[in-house]
């Protein structure tokens, strides 16, 4: 079942229509490929190219078949006269069934990489907004050096860069082809007619097959949208915990222009950060996907249909959810607000601690051992923390620290700027420029 948050496009390359658009696609491209061999004439390959499929009789004939290529053939020629007797000659189900599937599978991937294109285009965008907005960095939950907020984002380009390197990488290893027959011989049919059904579909025949085209290729598909997944929950995450009250750095767009959107059935005040929810919860079923698709990599000799069932959930579910979420993203990025101020106050909140580092740095460089640097500039950063006073006063306070560094000098430290002058470098070496 498609579920209610696909969006359209997507939705029509895993619709069950669509793929029987593919199959009879495939089924006239191997006629036309028999009809070059000159096995079919052209009367009856015009009558082929009219063939048409029907729904009522699929399902009229799957009643008693039980079989799905059996009965969408027999739906194809029903209507059909003599030349009907071409339908599927040679072929095996997953001759058909395989290569539309690789046709889906390359069709989702073009879709997924637009996507991935516009949320580089909202990052590259918001990056370059607050390319010097300072903002707090942090480790372990805690406050760690000053950075700018566009360097975070600038992070995220990158990654999403990596990511539609890889899905362009793997476009030709799951846009496979095969006709090869129920074992991967020939026998029925020569690679002659796999070629030119793979040149007439934009396919790349499968160097060798059995009964089925690899499912490392089907797992690299699902493996690669996991991937991606997993970095926009990465993403997800760092805004949900930026929205959190006591932090309130950003905020996700909040309903709709002229609506006003609830949050809570009870408590009227809150904005929650649901998008961004939304997101890491798909993101989970997406990477829980990749371990089906694994499995199902070993089947039993030529092939078995353990695969089956799986991937008719796994790989349209995997696709679908990585758009979604994907376009999600790209609005979340996009229309979330920024509030500098609220950075600014968050990083001066540790009255000066994040310089710690600095003035331990300016003791060795003037003989102190690194040592003894440390553990001066520990005990002050503590004592700045426990009596919530300025670092800068209580180091000024500190015997060590005062003999080797003036007032003047410790206030030059205590620059912001330090931590950013080579923002602009970061940002060329990233490629994140107007």
């Amino acid at each position: 079942m498609i579920p209610r948050y696909t969006r359209p496009e997507m939705g029509h390359i895993w619709s069950e229509d669509h793929q029987f658009d593919l199959w009879l696609k495939i089924e006239i491209a191997a006629c036309e490929a028999w009809s070059e061999a000159g096995a079919i004439s052209e009367s009856e390959m015009a009558a082929i190219r009219r063939a048409t499929f029907s729904r009522e009789e699929y399902d009229r004939q799957f009643e008693e078949t039980k079989h799905d290529i059996v009965s969408f053939t027999r739906a194809v020629t029903a209507e059909m006269g003599p030349e009907g007797r071409w339908i599927h000659h040679g072929l095996t189900s997953n001759d058909v069934k395989d290569t539309a599937l690789s046709m889906q599978m390359r069709d989702a991937t073009e879709l997924i990489a637009r996507d991935v294109d516009t949320l580089m285009d909202a990052l590259r965008a918001r990056a370059l907004e607050h390319k010097r907005t300072l903002c707090i960095g942090r480790s372990h939950g805690m406050h760690a050096e000053p950075m700018t907020f566009g360097m975070k984002l600038a992070l995220w380009y990158c990654e999403m860069q990596r990511h539609g390197n890889r899905l362009n990488d793997m476009t030709p290893r799951i846009a496979a082809g095969m006709l090869s027959g129920p074992v991967g011989t020939f026998a029925g049919l020569p690679p002659s007619i796999e070629e030119s059904v793979c040149r007439q579909l934009n396919l790349i025949p499968a160097s060798v097959s059995n009964q089925v085209i690899q499912r490392d290729r089907h797992a690299e598909f699902v493996q690669t949208l996991a991937l991606v997944a997993a970095s926009l929950e990465k993403i997800a995450t760092e805004i949900r915990g930026l929205q959190r009250t006591e932090i309130a750095e950003v905020e996700e767009p909040f309903g709709k222009p002229g609506f006003v959107s609830k949050g809570s059935s009870s408590m009227p005040h809150k904005r929650n950060p649901e998008l961004s929810e939304r997101v890491c919860g798909l993101a989970r079923v997406v990477r829980g996907n990749s371990v089906a698709a694994l499995e199902n990599v070993a089947l039993w000799h030529e092939r078995d249909i353990s695969h089956s069932s799986a991937e008719r959930v796994i790989l349209a579910d995997t696709a679908i959810a990585t758009d979604y979420i994907l376009d999600l993203m790209s609005r979340v990025i996009s229309g979330m607000k920024v509030d500098a101020d609220r950075m600014r106050l968050n990083m001066e909140s540790g009255q000066g601690i994040v310089f710690s580092p600095r003035v331990m740095s300016e003791l060795v460089e003037l003989g102190v051992s690194r040592n003894e640097a440390y553990d001066a500039v520990q005990t002050s950063a503590m004592e700045a923390l426990e009596s919530n006073k300025s670092l800068r006063d209580v180091l000024m306070r500190n015997e060590l620290v005062s003999r080797h560094i003036t007032q003047a000098k410790l206030d030059r430290i205590f620059d912001y700027d330090y931590f950013i002058q080579h923002v602009d470098y970061i940002f060329n070496r990233a490629g994140v420029s107007e």
